[in-house]
């Protein structure tokens, strides 16, 4: 933690920042220090007021909504009086007319490439080069090591060649159906080569092509005996790898030994809910990341079973195409970088008013200029654009905001204007009601809107926290305004033009080891409409990819424009119960489950510094944990405390025997805390407590503050420990 600071022009910056963007960040880029600091804290100044009365409007509109239901309360829910009210305050907009997106300079993976979307904490180097070069990734091996397949050694670490045919089985069967051969079947064939420009495929002595040859664009190797074959269908590619002397080869009579999906279309590097960065030191890390990763030289040396290995970005992909040429295909994932929302401030940098600065204004010149380095090398965005995925937005005037932001950044480091791409992360409920409204703010620069469940959800039990006591968390996805949320993000995506231009996305499946059930839902993601969903690991990454090969997402988006839209009384719809009678088994059973994953994450934040885990929930299975799906479990058991459904000490217990349950669950990790130990002295566990204790008062139900501060006190801490 460093509090050291340098003075530059009206700023106190801090002393290791400040090295790091004199002497790392700016080197080679055509902006000297002086004048990168000159315009930034010129722009900072004119900006920080503005960031400042839009979290002051939040603040306003909450008190004007609590103190509507508090008047209202023993009257019946009328919609009709409930959205009058929320356009008389200003939280509802007029929707203008129709219109179109204007992006320009969007690449092919976000605009036509239809696919899954990795999201990575870029705090973690080696997390984020496995997840830039999840581009290609093995099917064989993800096939065999998840429960997609079934076999009595998929525990063992030793090879199963049963288990190892049922994978060449399924993906012979997948390339039967949806890149078959005229006249045959994948299954059992002897050979591949190609002759006249055409995949030629030897089987029982007789000679197939493919029955739409078109699929086959290239391969490696000699045409007669080729080292591996590419295959394209959906604007997704397939290689087969040919090594007949390689293990996974032994069975197969073609001696093909893999075969490698196009899989993490595009990345996010987020620099938000999966990262726990509360200082210069911890922000510095993330620049660092994701300079490394635009200026392509980013590696990590690290310990396997026994070996130092060194990773760093794959190289392109070099074939011969089907004329004779050379082809070469994207080795890395787009890389997006998320930036924090507006809420939060950061000590790295002290403002003339003695005030933090907000911490999204800094993300934005500082990842801009990382991205700096990119734009001439062209290695990860050929259109060069830079691609800023925007979380936690409430409305059009806080998109507007962001615009003013980016448009600051372009000025400063003259830019082409529109450079800076903006993803709209759907995630408040201000922004779902005036979706469109918040599009057009951003028509220019916008190239993703992305629905949130979790921070949604958190985002609609806070707002209408005074409306009376919400349905239990696993009632929330069947009920009627997630429905129209969802309906909605799609809806007005496609009126607004982002078909074949921009991404709609949908959320992460957060069960990274359940792989049969996500290849048996995350499709119904598609079917919605989506041209890209979140996926939590290269594996994940390969696995769903195979769903956009089953369905032409661009032609089913087309059949969904057709549809009515769906509709703003529904999107409204409070989700309160009915008739709470809920009995104390269920209600505690119920606390009981949100207590417990909010302890496991919460414990690693605080004590760790890890901002997404894998935390086993009360049944043992591992959940992708970050701080939206703390945002929504804290302000569930508050908004209960909050109606009498329960009562701070029943909860208090529950979390007591919670806080065992999570201690003996890391019983493995050497460096583990037990809270256990000592309630009164755990800070993770005081932490807990007070997110959901203190949940109704924190702003927006966001966790970030009581994190944010407590991190910093276990920081200081150690601090003192090590003196």
């Amino acid at each position: 933690m460093s509090n050291d600071y340098t003075i530059v022009n009206n700023l106190k910056v801090s002393k290791n920042l400040l090295s790091f963007i004199n002497d790392e960040l700016l080197k080679d880029l055509d902006i000297s220090s002086e004048k990168f600091w000159l315009g930034f804290d010129k722009a900072v100044h004119e900006l920080a007021p503005k960031n400042k009365e839009l979290i002051e409007i939040r603040e306003e509109l909450q008190k004007k909504i609590d103190n509507w239901h508090l008047k209202n309360k023993s009257k019946d829910f009328n919609i009709q009086e409930y959205k009058k009210f929320l356009k008389d305050i200003g939280y509802l907009k007029e929707e203008g007319a129709d219109f179109k997106i204007e992006t320009r300079d969007v690449d092919d993976e976000i605009a036509l490439i239809a696919g899954p979307q990795l999201v990575v904490p870029i705090m973690n180097a080696r997390y984020t080069l496995n997840a830039a070069n999840a581009r290609w990734v093995s099917l064989y091996d993800s096939l065999y090591g998840t429960n997609i397949i079934q076999s009595e050694e998929g525990g063992s670490e030793r090879y199963d060649p049963n288990r190892g045919q049922e994978v060449i089985k399924y993906v012979r069967e997948f390339f039967d159906k949806y890149i078959p051969i005229e006249g045959t079947s994948w299954k059992n064939i002897a050979q591949l080569k190609i002759h006249n420009k055409d995949l030629i495929i030897y089987k029982d002595d007789y000679e197939y092509k493919l029955k739409d040859r078109d699929k086959f664009i290239g391969h490696r190797g000699d045409s007669n005996k080729p080292s591996a074959i590419v295959l394209k269908n959906n604007n997704l590619h397939f290689e087969i790898i040919i090594n007949p002397r390689a293990f996974s080869a032994a069975h197969d009579i073609a001696g093909i030994s893999d075969v490698i999906a196009e899989s993490a279309i595009s990345t996010i590097c987020d620099n938000e809910d999966s990262v726990a960065a509360v200082d210069a030191d911890d922000k510095i890390i993330c620049y660092k990341n994701w300079l490394g990763l635009m200026k392509g030289d980013l590696k990590i040396q690290f310990e396997k079973n026994g070996k130092n290995l060194e990773r760093k970005l794959n190289p392109d992909r070099s074939y011969i195409s089907r004329e004779g040429k050379g082809l070469k295909l994207h080795g890395r994932s787009l890389l997006l970088i998320r930036n924090v929302g507006h809420l939060m401030t950061n000590s790295s940098i002290i403002l003339k008013d003695g005030k933090e600065i907000p911490e999204g204004i800094m993300d934005a010149f500082i990842t801009t200029a990382a991205a700096l380095h990119d734009l001439k090398r062209k290695k990860n965005s050929r259109k060069g654009s830079i691609y800023i995925v925007k979380p936690k937005m409430h409305g059009p005037d806080e998109t507007a905001f962001t615009n003013l932001i980016f448009s600051k950044v372009e000025e400063l480091f003259k830019l082409e204007k529109n450079t800076c791409k903006i993803g709209i992360m759907d995630e408040e409920r201000r922004t779902s009601s005036n979706l469109k409204e918040c599009i057009r703010t951003l028509k220019n620069r916008v190239f993703f809107i992305n629905t949130g469940f979790l921070d949604r959800t958190g985002d609609e039990m806070h707002t209408s926290m005074e409306a009376g006591p919400m349905i239990k968390k696993g009632d929330m996805k069947s009920s009627k305004w997630i429905l129209a949320y969802e309906n909605n993000n799609v809806d007005i995506g496609l009126r607004c033009g982002f078909s074949g231009k921009a991404q709609i996305g949908k959320g992460m499946w957060a069960m990274p080891d359940k792989m049969k059930e996500m290849i048996d839902e995350k499709i119904n993601h598609l079917k919605a409409g989506a041209n890209c969903a979140w996926v939590p690991s290269p594996t994940a990454a390969s696995l769903h990819a195979l769903h956009y090969h089953q369905i032409d997402i661009f032609s089913e988006q087309q059949k969904i424009l057709g549809r009515n839209r769906a509709k703003l009384d529904d999107l409204l719809t409070i989700p309160i119960a009915d008739r709470p009678n809920w009995s104390v088994a269920e209600i505690n059973s119920e606390i009981s489950n949100s207590a417990q994953t909010l302890l496991g994450y919460v414990v690693r934040w605080i004590d760790q510094g890890v901002g997404c885990s894998k935390v086993p929930d009360i049944n043992n299975i591992g959940l992708m944990e970050d701080r939206a799906t703390l945002r929504i479990s804290s302000q569930h058991i508050a908004n209960w405390i909050h109606h009498g459904i329960t009562t701070k000490i029943q909860v208090l217990e529950i979390m007591k025997d919670m806080a065992k349950i999570v201690d003996k669950q890391n019983k493995s990790d050497k460096k583990y805390k037990n809270m256990s130990d000592d309630y009164e002295n755990s800070l993770a566990f005081k932490t807990a407590c007070d997110l959901i204790f203190e949940g109704k008062n924190q702003p927006s139900g966001y966790t970030e503050p009581l994190l944010h501060l407590n991190r910093l006190k276990k920081k200081l801490i150690r601090i003192r420990i090590q003196i």
